[in-house]
């Protein structure tokens, strides 16, 4: 079976994950995660993208963007990952790919899931056993979105604006969003939308994204696809 074209949408938040090809380290030490970082930065400017959230894991990394162009986020992530690679590969004395293939990537429902994957994200390094706390791990963007510093990589998506009427108060609402966590039910799905490629959202919200492409953005039954993917006569 073939595997389905990565969603990407304009104007629309993704979550992103790149894994290292089995499981392998892809960050040795902090040069390589702030190269990683610099690249992040210069690449979202260039192709017009915007980063909401972030945490660099030690062999993987997640990312939550908004392209504002389709096209935006391919290229994106293509010359994110075509440069570490060669940056790594020339630093550690290395050869060869450092992915597990291609990224994957999931189209989200801002209004619903949007902070909580941001929190889901934030909590990686804790649910690793990494570190006790979200603000223990320095490699993410935790401390941007409580307040703790200003990470110049970091766009907020309008949800995370209207937590709160004034700076701490949004910085006091997302600590006590992470603080409280996400359930083992959201968790999955967050992870399987990822994983998979399905768009995550409600009813509605799938049934418009639907309309806006051909490939196919939830699990259909075996058999004919749903009529708005179908092909006109």
């Amino acid at each position: 079976m073939a595997r389905l074209p990565r969603l990407a949408l304009a104007n629309l938040p993704h979550h992103i994950i790149q894994r290292g090809n089995n499981g392998t380290e892809i960050f040795v030490d902090a040069q390589d995660r702030q190269t990683m970082l610099d690249l992040l930065r210069e690449m979202s400017r260039r192709f017009a993208v915007d980063v909401h959230a972030y945490v660099l894991m030690p062999n993987h990394f997640h990312l939550l963007v908004t392209p504002k162009m389709a096209d935006g986020l391919p290229q994106f992530m293509q010359a994110v990952g075509r440069s570490y690679v060669r940056y790594f590969n020339n630093r550690h004395g290395r050869s060869g790919t450092m992915w597990e293939g291609r990224y994957r990537c999931t189209v989200l429902q801002a209004e619903t899931w949007l902070i909580p994957t941001m929190v889901s994200m934030d909590l990686n390094p804790v649910r690793a056993g990494l570190v006790a706390r979200a603000s223990d791990w320095v490699w993410s963007s935790y401390a941007h979105n409580a307040g703790l510093k200003n990470d110049v990589l970091i766009s907020p998506h309008a949800r995370f604006w209207v937590m709160g009427n004034t700076p701490f108060a949004r910085d006091a609402a997302y600590v006590a969003a992470v603080e409280a966590g996400v359930g083992r039910d959201e968790q999955e799905q967050i992870s399987h939308a990822a994983l998979r490629g399905w768009a995550l959202g409600d009813p509605l919200f799938i049934e418009n994204l639907q309309q806006k492409t051909e490939r196919r953005v939830t699990r259909g039954r075996a058999g004919r696809p749903p009529k708005a993917v179908q092909k006109q006569a």
